[in-house]
This record gives structure tokens, sequence and C-alpha cells, in this order.
């Protein structure tokens, strides 16, 4: 049977979504439980690769089993076998076409901010702090720039192996609230798109804020999207403020 799965992780003790030998992975943690489980090496399949110290709320993955077994029993057994900092939420039967990563429509993804001088221990693990302040409005009308379908070398890993570096982006929007566990505001960068690329969100997120900061000129965006030149962008930001929030079918 083929069972989906929708995963949510605390990324920050993994190398990562990908299996890699020596390391902790997220990928390696539930084939371990799935291979005790159907008594034999079973390969999982996740939506797309997240890098080490990302986390996750809506990941998504699939898995062939031999064994019988109802989606609740797959559930509490993948939960009994992995460390608390991964959890399946749900697991059910879907047909044997369907595949978490070539099924995908679409990913969206959200970045948290927390701007203000103090980062609060309740956020520590979950958002990038920026003590200076930020100009919101700056940052919306840049992220238009982002919308569409372009080539996005600029924005991503110097090394990949994807066959295009084309995406997509259908939806790139920033907000501002007060939260209350922050005490401080909070901004959040959230990007849907058929598909990213290494570093893409982060890359993306870090030549945004070098805009809020007044360091970059958004005419800059447009140049580095055309040009394909990844040393113009902004720093890439640090990965524990992102979260994969939704993989859409």
């Amino acid at each position: 049977m083929n069972f989906k799965l929708t995963i949510q992780y605390d990324g920050t003790d993994f190398h990562g979504w990908q299996i890699q030998e020596g390391l902790r992975t997220v990928q390696g943690e539930l084939t371990g439980a799935l291979s005790l489980i159907d008594d034999r090496e079973v390969a999982i399949h996740g939506s797309g690769r997240t890098d080490a110290g990302v986390h996750a709320q809506g990941q998504v993955a699939n898995v062939q089993l031999r064994r019988e077994i109802t989606p609740e029993k797959l559930r509490s057994a993948i939960n009994g076998n992995v460390g608390k900092d991964v959890r399946v939420l749900a697991a059910e039967v879907v047909a044997d076409e369907f595949h978490a990563r070539y099924s995908a429509l679409e990913k969206t993804y959200l970045y948290r901010i927390v701007n203000g001088a103090v980062l609060s221990p309740f956020w520590l693990r979950f958002a990038h702090q920026e003590a200076r302040p930020l100009n919101l409005e700056l940052m919306r009308d840049c992220a238009a720039a982002f919308l569409g379908e372009h080539d996005w070398t600029a924005f991503s890993a110097a090394q990949s192996d994807a066959e295009s570096r084309v995406r997509t982006i259908t939806s790139l929007a920033v907000t501002r609230h007060c939260d209350r566990l922050a005490a401080a505001e909070m901004i959040e960068i959230r990007a849907s798109a058929d598909g990213f690329l290494r570093y893409m969100v982060r890359s993306i997120v870090g030549t945004l804020l070098a805009i809020g900061r007044g360091d970059l000129d958004q005419a800059v965006v447009t140049r580095m999207i055309a040009m394909r030149d990844r040393t113009a962008a902004g720093p890439t930001a640090p990965a524990k403020g992102l979260t994969l929030l939704r993989v859409t079918y």
C-alpha cells in the first residue's frame, strides 16, 4: 500500500531532510522507523528537501509498505520509533501513482523575523532576530518584483542538481503584527511557488531584509534576476526562521 504522511518537525537538531551517512536527518529517522515496521529496507519520498535547521509544519511524504496496517496504527508506530522533534500528524492510503514530490503542485514557506532588541527564548529556535528598524513598505514594494516566472540563479545555491532553475512564484507577502510571546513586532514573509531551489527562499528573505534596512536599492533586485548574479543578492537569511507550511496537491 502507498501511504501519504503529513509530517511536522523542529529542524534545529537535524542535518536537513535528506539521508546523509553518519548524520541525523528527518528522512533517515523516518526510514529507520518504517524499515522496522515493515521488516525490510523501505524508501520514503519527501515533497522536497529542507536544509539543516529548517522546520516543517506540513511536510508531505509517501512510502510503499508491504505490511497490512491501518493508517492510525502506522502513525502511532512511526511516532513511537522516532525522536520527539519529528511527528507524523496524519497517515492515509493513496493511489499507487501518488508521489510526494512529483505530484505536488505548489509549496508554501513562511519566514519569521522578530523585529526588536530582544529575542524571546520562545522564538529562539523558530525565528530570526533583526534588531534594526525595517521599512515594511519598501519590502512590500520589492516583493512584487519577485512574482512570476524567472530564472532564480541569483537566488539559489551555486551548486545544484536541478535540471532547470526556472520557477514561478505565485505569491510573496510581507506582513507585520505584534507578537505577545516575543513582546515585539513579528514580520512574516510567506512565499508560494510551483517549486523552490536550495536557499531560494532564504536568499529572497535576506535581500528583502537588506532592502528594509536601506542597505540595497529596489532596482538592484530586477537587475539581479535579469543578470542571474548571485553576488549582488543580500546575505542568505539564517535557516532557523524558515518553516515549510504546506504542500498543495
